[in-house]
């Protein structure tokens, strides 16, 4: 499972990871947890669902929120870089988007999830569209695409 190869990853290289989860409500911490060993990797991990915690516990700015939306890129980069310096970790995944089946807009529409990742100080940001596949699904596509992406950022890094 692609979960095992990223605690390996972070294994070797003495790297610790967190999450700052909206729309997936802590199943992307849920599934690095499922890694025999991934306490040697992972501390803590935040579900922040609600816009005021997003701004409490991570840090991200309401300005940021007003202007591009809680779902945004821009948003998304500022919740990573808040999980990463309040786990004191050197990797972070964060995700806001609009699982379904409401919540959709034709700007931002059911199944768009803006993703932030937090590598040493490095951040990556990306958006992709599930489509309205149903909620739980987009939720599991979220969780697939974030793990083997955060994969993929260490081994180009380490040249792995």
């Amino acid at each position: 499972m692609i979960e095992d190869i990223l605690v390996e990853l972070l294994m070797k290289h003495n790297l610790h990871i967190t999450t700052a989860e909206s729309c997936t409500a802590g199943l992307i911490s849920s599934t690095i947890v499922n890694v025999a060993n991934a306490s040697s990797v992972f501390d803590m991990a935040f579900v922040t669902y609600a816009n005021d915690a997003k701004e409490m516990l991570l840090g991200v700015k309401n300005k940021t929120i007003k202007k591009y939306g809680v779902v945004s890129e821009e948003v998304a980069e500022e919740m990573a870089v808040g999980a990463a310096k309040n786990a004191c970790a050197e990797c972070a995944i964060a995700v806001s988007g609009i699982a379904g089946p409401l919540g959709g807009t034709k700007e931002k529409p059911v199944g768009m999830v803006c993703f932030g990742f937090y590598l040493n100080g490095n951040i990556t940001t990306c958006t992709m569209q599930f489509g309205d596949i149903g909620r739980n699904n987009v939720r599991k596509e979220t969780c697939d695409f974030a793990i083997c992406k955060m994969t993929s950022l260490i081994k180009e890094k380490y040249n792995d």
